[in-house]
């Protein structure tokens, strides 16, 4: 287990990375945009890089989020079934989003391969093949982030915890450690005179 939680926070971190660095660049193309509109001379090309790096950081940051097991579930609905169902449901539910991604995989493959020879409208120099490769990139990549995720996922399910039960347990946790740093113990609490 060690090989692959070295792998999963190595591309945690490329993925973190990536996503910062989109982030960064749309928010600094958009203000461009906004500050040389003021200026009276609005660039052609910034609503469609815009609109591309939007794209791209929805691609990676819902990779980052897959790895993390950060998207929208009813792990509820899971942990509430008996073991005898709820296993094969939710092997199940791992081979339906695999099988998504690979086909969005597949079909970003042939939309790369329509529009080879096309260029982006504003920026001719920019062929519409490379923006359009994060489809195929980011599908498969989330794939890759689901597969990693997995063990641990399945671990939990089987155990019948779910994710939100775990986050509660680490914000309590994070709490009393922090009310203990501050002098605030469950004793001293409950012996302070209210007002």
């Amino acid at each position: 287990m060690g090989t692959l939680n070295r792998i999963s926070r190595t591309l945690e971190r490329l993925l973190e990375i990536i996503t910062v660095v989109l982030m960064v660049s749309l928010t600094l193309v958009v203000l461009y945009a906004v500050v040389t509109r003021y200026a009276w001379r609005t660039p052609s090309w910034y609503d469609e890089v815009a609109a591309i790096m939007l794209v791209w950081l929805t691609y990676y940051a819902g990779a980052l989020a897959a790895l993390k097991r950060g998207h929208i579930g009813v792990d509820g609905v899971l942990a509430a079934m008996p073991i005898k169902l709820r296993m094969p449901v939710a092997y199940l539910s791992e081979a339906l989003v695999i099988g998504f991604f690979a086909v969005l995989c597949w079909a970003g493959l042939v939309v790369i391969e329509v529009m080879q020879g096309m260029a982006l409208i504003t920026l001719r120099w920019v062929p519409l093949s490379f923006t359009q490769s994060v489809i195929p990139i980011g599908a498969g990549l989330f794939i890759i982030a689901q597969l990693l995720s997995m063990p641990a996922h399945l671990a939990k399910v089987r155990s019948g915890r779910t994710q939100e039960e775990e986050e509660i347990r680490h914000a309590i946790t994070e709490a009393e450690r922090d009310n203990a740093r501050a002098g605030f113990t469950a004793d001293a609490l409950t012996k302070r005179e209210l007002p």
